[in-house]
């Protein structure tokens, strides 16, 4: 639930040129992340690395047609006939990647963005940073003739929901990421995406599954909102039953996540339902859905970890799972490349390059003496931040707002 002046990376500083240093007394080779992303597919593109992983070229290469759809990144200002771009030689550039994650309940329900993450690739290709949109972020989003749907100030994930309607009633997630990736593009400044992906977390789940699952650092204690202590759902409330309404339909057992310092090793369905959650519990320490964007930036470094480990990748079986599993959940588009291309291009970057950023903000409230929550807004220098990446200046920007990297790091 969808892609990364002083850095707090592990054995890793960012100089005052912006330059990503390795230091430390370790001399150990890390593994290259061409080979998770060419297990991980669409999230990890983000960051390939290193390594000539010739059978795993393979593999992706018979992917390649199944997962990419090159109308995500049509401009929806563009003109009806527009076609999509020719294939060029060259990825040139500071590149910018929107990856979105939905959770779609069923064909009959238009589909809501609940993970917005963009990564951002300096020309320099020493590192990359994840950041995210809030799905509760309070913005404009443009008219779209394609969905017959007007202009409206609401939360951002409503985009995809607005964009995805079809004349024939049915809705289109593609169609969908083509408003939502221009809403964030008026958000931020970042006029055009060069990548983009959607991730149906159902079949994230498939993809950890088919991994033998995750270890990740459990960073707070988290309670379920939606799933009991075994996995099985828990139970409506009689009068939320039937409809969405409820803001907190569920009652019962939840399941408990506990804080630990140490990587815990959690099976697919633990790993989807805690970087799901955002609402505090009662002793509990405060919780928001910025904590949701920092798991879902750690589960995405985890994966790519995960999917590096001897379990995976020496077992073929498991990989061909991953792969089918990465498949049917992941819908790409890489501007007229390939994700092999894509691949190659970024082959000099590492996980342990990718820099999750934390953006600040808070939440709206109407002024009509009710003050009813309207959604979140990013702090003013936020806006700072987004210049910084357009201009293509994020380590230099990091370096004198060092409280935007995660801790976690």
């Amino acid at each position: 639930m969808t892609l990364v002046v002083a850095c707090a990376c592990n054995h890793a500083r960012v100089t005052a040129t912006g330059r990503s240093e390795r230091v430390g007394k370790s001399k150990k080779r890390r593994a290259p992340l061409w080979a998770r992303i060419s297990v991980v597919a669409g999230v990890l593109l983000l960051v390939p690395g290193g390594g000539a992983v010739v059978a795993g070229q393979t593999l992706l290469s018979d992917y390649t047609d199944q997962v990419t759809d090159n109308s995500l990144l049509k401009d929806i200002d563009a003109p009806a006939e527009a076609v999509t771009p020719k294939r060029e030689v060259d990825i040139n550039g500071p590149l910018n990647l929107l990856l979105v994650g939905i959770d779609p309940r069923d064909d009959k329900t238009a589909p809501l963005a609940d993970s917005i993450v963009i990564a951002h690739i300096p020309r320099d290709r020493h590192s990359a940073y994840l950041f995210s949109m809030p799905r509760d972020l309070y913005v404009d989003i443009p008219a779209f003739k394609a969905s017959g749907t007007g202009a409206d100030t609401t939360k951002i994930n409503a985009a995809m929901s607005y964009g995805s309607r079809l004349k024939n009633g049915g809705f289109s997630p593609e169609q969908g990421f083509q408003l939502l990736a221009k809403t964030v593009s008026n958000r931020t400044g970042i006029k055009a995406f060069d990548a983009g992906a959607i991730i149906n977390f159902g079949g994230f789940k498939k993809i950890v599954e088919a991994m033998g699952g995750v270890d990740m650092v459990i960073d707070m204690d988290v309670k379920s909102e939606h799933l009991k202590p075994d996995g099985s759902t828990r139970d409506r409330i009689p009068a939320c039953q039937g409809h969405h309404r409820c803001v907190h339909p569920y009652t019962g057992p939840q399941k408990f996540y506990k804080k630990s310092d140490k990587p815990v090793h959690l099976k697919a369905w633990e790993a989807l339902d805690y970087v799901r959650q955002r609402y505090e519990f009662k002793g509990g320490p405060k919780m928001g859905d910025y904590d949701r964007q920092r798991h879902q930036q750690q589960f995405i470094r985890a994966m790519a970890k995960q999917a590096m480990s001897k379990s995976v990748v020496s077992d073929p079986a498991k990989l061909l799972k991953v792969m089918d599993a990465a498949g049917e959940s992941l819908t790409f588009a890489g501007g007229g490349h390939t994700i092999v291309d894509w691949a190659v291009e970024l082959q000099s970057i590492n996980v342990d390059d990718m820099v999750t950023v934390n953006l600040p903000g808070g939440g709206v409230y109407s002024q009509d003496g009710r003050r009813e929550y309207l959604g979140e807004r990013f702090n003013e220098e936020v806006d700072d931040f987004f210049k910084a990446v357009t201009e293509d200046r994020v380590a230099a920007f990091l370096l004198d707002h060092p409280g935007f990297v995660n801790q976690d790091q």
